[in-house]
């Protein structure tokens, strides 16, 4: 079961060697005969409860947006762009070397591990040095091998690609994917018959879901982006029908609320689902009858956030509405708002996902903040298999597991130490089968490396859990340097997973950690909601705090730890640089959501109206606008030092908008008081998530290793 709706995405992270620099030396200098670009400071004030606000930089938002056409907005950027090439020209050999390192760590013809789903069998993989994937199937009975799609002939001539979604018909005759070419997230679907291999006229575009085929494999399910690039409508096209007439099966009128769509397990119910990041409202409509009128299985309730699936007639429901963790309850489709209990609800026990199969079910969830995948039985609730797995912190949940009817569980599986690893839980003998460990071609020895897990008391006595990567040797006299990860938001929790790229900086002597800050949902979702709203203060000094407990237990010294966040997680970097510059050696913010208080008040950008439930609503509520205010951190800029920064975006972005870190970093330029390097760089043909295509992507990793490495005097 997928979870209803989510905001930001988070990639990961890092990856060589050699001996960490003399932790009393400054931080290098800009090459001061390059002058960093000054933007125009015009004058404009609004005023909110009583409150004058002046923003000299509002005009780096395009009036015109979402389209960006503004030449001074424009020639700003590219300004910042070349300023950024030129300070990073002289550490183009640096950005190469660390680049051809996490180059060489990927298995250039790697494939995923095949598997079955009705009479065929499906994987994807790479061709060697190719940026993207081919998608394949053959006969589960026996047979030739079929290319479905190859994505980099669709990529082919374009600055961005990323396919979205690929799903074959229930008849195994025709396929529809999604692909997005600008870094928009409006993503356009196409049709293939896979028997002659050609593509249907019928193009959607402007898709942002789920898509789900009807049970007769003649139309698809699907939620458009409105000019708002909110998704509150969900259509039904048939095949060969104008996409423009398309049915529409359901309109949300709550501009908060998203819609959204998926499949029962047994593939007999299209699942409606509406919902912001608190409150959920779910719909069902026969898979063989799209059009039906809709089943309300419960009215929303605000702060009630509940998912179904559905077995044999049974309605399965995961819910927190009588329990902060969640418990799991079933109903009739007579009385579907009567929620009998399955499974109550734990104090300790975090209930994340429910699963559904023929003669099992599957909960997932975590327990002292550690992974949990529980085989339970049908006839006995009581009853629960769990699955153990050989260390003692790792990364574990389902994998690829389309058939309703199964002898084996696929897992995947990794730690800080151990690469993503693909497993068959064989039923009838309780057994882990390793089907796949992610190569690392350069070489890899996991023996070499060890991983911790800390916990550090914050500041209001909360328990903050670390985990800490490190090759053995890792000295813990303050003589190291130390990479801080966080997020801490929309419940997201960062696991403590493996990443090859953390390599290039491990190996140079680095420890590397992520610090389980509340606002992620590590610990249980109140761990997530004492990060939210008006506890958000909790987030940064949760981040904070560890800093200062990591350098007090010997991990590190003042100013030698390296942070870095993305979307949410780049908001943490702006809040702790505001709060506590002294402590970092460098920061990296890459789409930063920093302009939160001008963000949250206009409610025509897209997300704001559904981000409400998250950060307060500071149009109407004094209260949340003074909470807002008091840690955003473009509005928390101070005339101080700050540590050397770099800020990314993305032109297409519609998550966290470009002007975000560009309006940031103007004003960092106005008002910071030292000399440390500040650069943005901004993709001008790019979204949320940088660079399409895997070794472009890597070179955005290798230039954020090159920049933590200069600032800490390590390119020698």
């Amino acid at each position: 079961m997928k979870s209803l709706i989510t905001f930001c995405f988070i990639l990961g992270f890092f990856a060589t060697s050699m001996q960490a620099a003399d932790p009393a030396k400054t931080h290098p200098k800009m090459n001061d005969s390059l002058q960093p670009p000054i933007a125009e400071q015009r004058p404009h004030q609004s005023t909110h409860h009583g409150v004058v606000l002046n923003d000299p930089w509002h005009w780096l938002k395009d009036p015109n947006y979402p389209k960006i056409s503004d030449k001074d907005v424009l020639s700003y950027l590219k300004a910042e762009n070349r300023y950024y090439e030129a300070q990073m020209a002289d550490q183009k050999p640096w950005v190469e070397k660390i680049f051809k390192e996490m180059k060489a760590r990927v298995k250039e013809d790697d494939r995923s591990v095949p598997q079955k789903d009705g009479d065929w069998i499906y994987w994807s993989q790479f061709a060697k040095g190719a940026q993207y994937r081919q998608h394949y199937r053959k006969p589960a009975a026996g047979g030739a091998e079929q290319l479905m799609l190859d994505e980099t002939k669709l990529a082919a001539d374009k600055d961005y690609f990323t396919l979205d979604e690929l799903i074959i018909s229930p008849d195994g005759r025709l396929m529809a994917y999604a692909y997005d070419d600008d870094g928009s997230e409006r993503f356009a679907v196409h049709f293939r018959d896979l028997d002659s291999g050609k593509d249907l006229p019928d193009v959607i575009e402007g898709v942002l879901s789920n898509l789900v085929w009807s049970a007769d494999s003649k139309g698809l399910v699907y939620g458009l982006a409105n000019e708002n690039w909110r998704t509150d409508q969900l259509y039904y096209h048939r095949l060969g029908a104008d996409p423009k007439k398309a049915t529409l099966l359901y309109k949300e009128d709550d501009i908060g609320f998203a819609v959204d769509v998926n499949l029962s397990a047994q593939d007999d119910w299209i699942i409606i689902e509406t919902g912001d990041q608190v409150t959920s409202e779910i719909r069902l409509v026969p898979a063989n009858d799209p059009t039906a009128e809709p089943i309300l299985v419960s009215p929303r309730k605000v702060g009630r956030s509940y998912m179904v699936d559905v077995r044999d007639g049974l309605i399965y429901i995961l819910t927190n509405d009588d329990h902060v963790n969640f418990r799991v309850a079933t109903a009739t489709f007579a009385k579907p708002d009567e929620w009998k209990v399955l499974i109550p609800g734990s104090d300790r026990h975090y209930l994340t996902d429910l699963a559904l199969f023929q003669d099992f079910y599957v909960t997932e969830g975590r327990v002292d903040g550690l992974d949990q995948i529980e085989l339970r039985d049908y006839a006995d609730p009581s009853k629960a298999e769990k699955i153990v797995f050989p260390e003692a912190s790792y990364e574990a949940g389902l994998g690829d597991n389309p058939e309703y009817a199964i002898t084996k569980l696929r897992i995947d599986y990794e730690s800080m130490v151990t690469p993503g690893t693909v497993y068959d839980f064989h039923l009838a003998d309780k057994r882990l089968e390793v089907l796949k460990v992610q190569e690392i071609p350069s070489g890899y020895d996991a023996s070499q490396y060890k991983t911790e897990r800390l916990i550090i008391t914050a500041r209001d006595g909360a328990q903050v859990p670390v985990s800490i990567l490190y090759k053995k040797g890792f000295r813990k006299d303050g003589s190291r340097p130390l990479h801080l990860y966080g997020y801490g938001a929309y419940g997201m929790a960062m696991p403590p997973g493996f990443s090859a790229n953390r390599l290039s900086l491990v190996d140079r002597g680095f420890a590397y950690s992520i610090a389980h800050i509340r606002g992620g949902d590590d610990l249980g979702y109140q761990w997530y909601l004492d990060g939210k709203v008006m506890k958000r203060e909790n987030t940064f000094n949760d981040f904070v705090d560890v800093a200062k407990g990591l350098i007090a237990q010997g991990y590190v010294a003042q100013g030698r730890i390296t942070a870095s966040g993305r979307s949410a997680g780049g908001e943490l970097m702006g809040a702790v640089a505001n709060q506590a510059p002294e402590l970092f050696g460098a920061i990296v913010a890459h789409v930063p959501f920093v302009d939160v208080l001008n963000t949250m008040l206009d409610d025509s950008l897209p997300l704001t109206p559904g981000e409400w439930p998250e950060w307060g609503n500071p149009i109407t509520d004094k209260a949340a606008f003074d909470c807002i205010r008091s840690y955003s951190p473009y509005d928390n800029i101070q005339a101080k030092a700050y540590p050397p920064m770099l800020y990314t975006g993305g032109l297409n972005d519609p998550r966290v908008t470009y002007w975000e870190p560009a309006k940031m970093v103007a004003k960092l330029r106005a008002m910071k008081t030292d000399a440390n390097l500040l650069l943005l760089k901004t993709n001008m043909g790019a979204g949320h998530g940088g660079k399409s295509g895997r070794f472009e992507r890597l070179r955005e990793h290798a230039e954020e290793a090159t920049f933590i490495l200069w600032q800490l005097g390590m390119l020698k």
